[in-house]
């Protein structure tokens, strides 16, 4: 008997049933839960433990291309927020005996202690060409098949709202440090992005995607950041008027959602991808020096780029595979944003330097100079 067997030895049979009509069988570990949402897959080879707390990945049921998932366990300095918004897990093989000096728990441990289910011993690579193929794909993740017509009721049961209602701060908080202070708007924010700040030394408050502009001004920042965060970013659209007069006052930065939505603050529009970037493998050419850099990303919707007012914003950066706008910039103010993760976490630091350089725009600049 093959270890894998023997893993699977008394394991709950499981399912993930798709609108589309497939099927696919495999064992639950985690948390006895059933689990609706957007099937979506991820292509890097480690950060599991950071895909799992990432707010973005709210009301998703993740799969991992990469066939072997938990084999370094989950430690207590990984975790990318509090506690997973995500409804659940597809791995191809679940490891049960990880090995690292830091883990605290293994995956199985950690869903069940976050009240999420995993369905293991699936063909992973059969689920990511549906996807691929099919763009927008739901299933139910459950103990038992379901018909397409069962998991439709789950669908008209669900009620969309704003993903980033349900992963954004109830309150502010501050972080001390030295230098600029940058209020960063949380739509869904990584802890990696405010772990990034810190090092620069940079004094963060992080405040309600809510948070009128009349309290941001009194904070007096010297810059503002929009983060990252899950959904459709015209759910949002009734705050840009507000956001745009903040936009026009502070040097800024958007990462992600923060990008996409910088971008409808100056009558831009946003469009689904078919079936999204989610890893840490993807290239992005800067337009000004021709450098390719491979980035983390995670992002289902992309600015279209025939919106673009180019008396205001203009591309900085391109997806190298499929042409998407993956940064823009100002053109007369010190505003920035890209669509990847220049914090990194996980993936490739190439980009890191976009961090370092909205830091030292806040220090040439600053709002103080020029509002």
């Amino acid at each position: 008997m093959t270890n894998l067997s023997k893993l699977l030895q008394g394991k709950k049979e499981g399912y993930i049933s798709l609108e589309s009509g497939e099927i696919y069988k495999g064992h639950l570990y985690g948390a006895p839960l059933t689990a609706y949402g957007e099937v979506v897959f991820h292509t890097g080879m480690t950060g599991y433990q950071e895909v799992m707390s990432d707010p973005s990945f709210c009301g998703q049921i993740v799969t991992f291309t990469y066939p072997l998932i938990g084999n370094y366990g989950i430690n207590d300095i990984d975790y990318e927020s509090l506690k997973p918004a995500l409804s659940g897990m597809i791995v191809n093989q679940l490891c049960d005996k990880p090995s690292h000096y830091r883990s605290r728990l293994t995956l199985d441990e950690a869903a069940k202690h976050f009240g999420f289910p995993i369905l293991a011993g699936v063909d992973t690579r059969s689920i990511t060409q549906k996807v691929r193929q099919g763009g927008l794909v739901y299933g139910v993740l459950a103990d038992k098949p379901l018909t397409p017509e069962e998991v439709a009721v789950y669908r008209n049961n669900y009620t969309e709202q704003s993903s980033v209602e349900h992963v954004s701060r109830s309150n502010a908080m501050t972080y001390k440090g030295e230098r600029e202070h940058i209020v960063v708007i949380d739509l869904g924010m990584k802890h990696s992005i405010l772990q990034s700040l810190l090092k620069h030394g940079c004094k963060v408050t992080v405040v309600p995607y809510r948070t009128s502009i009349e309290e941001i001004k009194a904070l007096q920042p010297d810059g503002i950041l929009f983060s990252n965060g899950p959904g459709n970013p015209e759910q949002l659209l009734k705050y840009c008027p507000q956001w745009r007069k903040l936009v026009e006052v502070f040097p800024t930065l958007g990462i992600c959602l923060g990008h996409q939505v910088l971008a409808l603050m100056f009558g831009a529009k946003t469009e689904r991808l078919t079936f999204g970037h989610r890893g840490g493998n993807h290239p992005v050419k800067d337009l000004a020096t021709g450098k390719v850099y491979m980035t983390s990303q995670n992002h289902g919707y992309v600015v279209k780029e025939e919106t673009l007012d180019l008396q205001n914003l203009i591309v900085s950066y391109r997806n190298v595979n499929d042409g998407t706008v993956e940064g823009m910039r100002h053109v007369y103010l010190p505003v920035m944003s890209v669509q990847f993760h220049p914090e990194s976490h996980p993936g490739p630091d190439d980009t890191a330097h976009i961090i370092t350089n909205f830091v030292e725009l806040m220090q040439s600049i600053g709002a103080k100079h020029y509002a």
